[in-house]
């Protein structure tokens, strides 16, 4: 392997580290991540003369973080920042004593900085995907088809606010850390949902998003073993991902879950979503992994447990009410009890603010009228979907199925 090469490859796998490492000292993300990037070019300068260190990554960190010190030292402020960060300084150092709820890793403290509330969700993802996902700034615009100068500034601004409003580099302790997690958690579904069902362009699927999402919950797992909603959130991802090759045709068009050849189904991915699910609790995405898990576990469609999947769906609603939780339940309530009963909780959802221009409303219900016989009725609610899915793929199935001869069919869970 080249020495640019290794450069590039070490820095992918070891920048979240690196910045994390270094952002302990300077306490700016935003100063962190340019002296990751100063070692960057310090080893592309000097590896092709000097060889390839043995230990890359640690020269990376090593590199960075006296940078770091050399940049607090030439603060004015420097013997205040030596009080607050000094072990990060010195190699020699008396043992601080612990709070009780401390969690000692950097790793951690750059993830709950980067999903920070203070952040727009938007904000927050781009933010992520950067420091703690290794992607440049081109990967994540083409990832979420937006321009590459909105994702600069979105990461920019970020960093901005971050230092302005103040935001510690650390883990939250107590009542905070649980309202801080939520807003992690939150950062990584929103990233594989992204890939697992685009909202718009020409893909229907993005796997290198879902990809992201699952290494982040797989190591946030780790940092936290503790965190059943932690755990609940990866067994979903491991489930959910389980799935990807069997959600596409060969010419890239979506495949319904009633159709879809089980044998292509990830076993390894499965078999991982069981473990964790096995150390999550009853929180909302535990619930949500308890669900995917029912479908995992039916060799065939029709094998599935829908009348525990509707009663999953209805304690979700009951701890996270939502219009598209419900409207989750309609499609169970409807497998388990008949297309009647679901249609009259869809039709009950008609009224909802927040579906008012959601696709997958008038697309469950077209189903269900389908399955009723109301084939007129169908064929309007598949077209009023159509018009509102943003997504290319997902559009043409819209309106496949709004034409006469290939409206039968069975709806997914949204």
């Amino acid at each position: 392997m080249s020495a640019p090469h290794a450069v590039e490859t070490v820095f992918r796998i070891e920048s979240a580290r690196i910045i994390a490492a270094v952002a302990r000292i300077v306490r700016d993300v935003g100063i962190a991540e340019e002296l990751a990037q100063d070692a960057l070019v310090a080893a592309l300068e000097q590896w092709p003369e000097k060889g390839v260190p043995d230990r890359p990554g640690a020269w990376l960190t090593a590199t960075a973080r006296n940078r770091a010190v050399d940049l607090v030292r030439r603060r004015e402020t420097y013997a205040r920042k030596l009080a607050e960060v000094g072990r990060d300084l010195e190699t020699a150092y008396e043992p601080e004593t612990a709070e009780p709820d401390d969690i000692d890793d950097d790793l951690l403290r750059l993830v709950f900085t980067a999903c920070h509330p203070v952040l727009s969700a938007d904000a927050r993802v781009a933010l992520t995907l950067r420091l703690l996902g290794g992607l440049t700034t081109e990967e994540i615009a083409r990832a979420f088809l937006v321009p590459e100068a909105t994702v600069a500034q979105r990461i920019v601004r970020a960093k901005r606010s971050l230092a302005r409003a103040g935001v510690p580099f650390e883990v939250p302790r107590g009542p905070e850390r649980a309202a801080r997690l939520a807003s992690v958690l939150e950062v990584i579904y929103l990233i594989f949902n992204e890939g697992y069902a685009a909202t718009a362009g020409d893909d229907w699927l993005r796997p290198g998003l879902c990809e992201d999402a699952l290494r982040l919950a797989r190591v946030l797992a780790g940092l936290m073993p503790g965190e059943p909603e932690v755990h609940g959130l990866a067994a979903l991802l491991e489930l959910q991902a389980s799935r990807t090759a069997a959600r596409t045709g060969p010419d890239g068009q979506p495949v319904l879950l009633a159709d879809q050849n089980r044998t292509r189904w990830d076993r390894l991915l499965i078999r991982r979503g069981f473990a964790a699910l096995e150390r999550a609790g009853t929180g909302p995405y535990a619930l949500q992994a308890a669900i995917a898990a029912c479908h995992a576990r039916a060799a065939r469609y029709e094998d599935t447990d829908w009348a525990t999947i509707a009663a999953l769906y209805g304690r979700l609603a009951a701890i996270a009410p939502s219009p598209v939780v419900e409207l989750n339940r309609a499609v169970a309530v409807s497998m388990a009890d008949g297309p009647a009963a679901g249609l009259a909780i869809v039709d009950g959802l008609a009224g909802e603010p927040a579906l008012k221009d959601y696709h997958l409303l008038p697309s469950v219900r077209g189903d269900l009228l389908v399955r009723l016989g109301r084939a007129d009725e169908a064929r309007a609610a598949f077209e009023r979907a159509a018009s509102l899915a943003r997504n290319a793929r997902e559009r043409d199935l819209l309106l496949s199925r709004a034409r006469p001869d290939t409206s039968a069919g069975r709806a997914d869970p949204p």
